[in-house]
């Protein structure tokens, strides 16, 4: 019995090394950098919820996009063909790259990091072009963590 017990803590000990991946990388998926230089014109009424492992954008406005860059947090970047009037699009975490080619740590149950929160998602239409906010809703949770720490 105490063979087994070593050989399950061994086992144990050995698994992170090969299995866990600190943070998500593929130096191909590289985007450019935040432009810190560029100002936000405006906050659109468009709303952006967590969805777990995705970001739901919901365009209850009668704008819409088409060839735009989603911003998220002012590091990961994602390129949209359309955002529709009226649109609720659906997109997964794990699609948002930044210049290093990192990506955002999604939700889901086998994670090894807490989810990266939505905090400020903007759109750009060109790589010049001014920054335009969206309304980032915090979870229920992010909500009564807030309210626990005061």
């Amino acid at each position: 019995m105490p063979r087994i017990a070593a050989l399950l803590l061994a086992t144990l000990a050995l698994s992170p090394v090969g299995g866990c991946e600190t943070v998500r990388r593929d130096p191909e998926k590289a985007t450019r950098a935040y432009p810190l230089h560029l100002p936000q014109e405006r906050v659109a009424d468009i709303q952006v919820f967590n969805d777990g492992d995705a970001m739901l954008i919901v365009n209850a406005t009668v704008e819409s996009w088409s060839n735009a860059d989603i911003w998220l947090n002012q590091r990961y970047l994602h390129r949209i063909e359309r955002l529709g009037s009226g649109q609720t699009l659906r997109i997964p975490l794990g699609e948002f790259w930044d210049a290093r080619g990192e990506g955002p740590f999604p939700g889901g149950l086998l994670r090894y990091y807490p989810p990266t929160p939505i905090r400020l998602v903007q759109i750009q239409t060109a790589p010049d072009a001014p920054l335009v906010g969206f309304k980032a809703i915090p979870t229920e949770r992010e909500l009564d963590l807030a309210q626990l720490k005061k």
